[in-house]
Parts: structure tokens; sequence; C-alpha cells
């Protein structure tokens, strides 16, 4: 993965933010949380979660139903902050809860 937060597509920096979020309330959150968090379809979501699992950078978990949850792993927590820090992890830069 890219160090810079510019050199990633919007689409994964998009994901990756939301998924940055997700571990600071410290639980996986729902696909469907996720694609509408990051303003993604149901597909790209997926082909994004399944290239960053791949990456070992989450977790994903899906129920026969469609449905399922994903959760940064501890690589994809320390790629996160290096790329973000506290900013997306529920704080702004001024450090006011989001």
């Amino acid at each position: 993965m890219p160090d810079a937060p510019d050199s990633l597509d919007p689409a994964t920096l998009a994901l990756l933010t939301q998924l940055w979020r997700a571990a600071a309330s410290q639980r996986p959150w729902s696909l469907a949380r996720l694609g509408k968090q990051s303003a993604l379809r149901m597909s790209t979501l997926l082909r994004l979660l399944t290239a960053l699992a791949a990456a070992g950078l989450v977790t994903v978990e899906r129920r026969e139903d469609g449905g399922g949850s994903a959760a940064l792993t501890a690589a994809g927590r320390a790629l996160c902050h290096e790329l973000f820090g506290a900013q997306a992890a529920g704080r702004n830069n001024t450090g006011i809860d989001l």
C-alpha cells in the first residue's frame, strides 16, 4: 500500500477512513454501514475488502444471508495510524469528537 493518502484511489481511501473510524469503536462495522459511510456500492466495497484482506489489512466476516462485517487487523490499524493519525478515528483536527 502507498504511504501517502494522496496516492490511494478515492474509493480505497474512503473505505480505509471508515474502517479507521470503526476501529475507534472497537468493534466491526456491518458491510452495509461501511458501504453507506464510504459512499460505495456493495460490489465495489466487497472488491476492495477482498483486496485489503488479501493484503492482511482487514478481516471480513460474511454471512449466508448476504450480510457481514469487517474490521482492520493490527497491520491495518498500523497503516491507518500512519495515514490518518487520530483524525479519522473519531476526532478531527481540532480534537473535537466527530
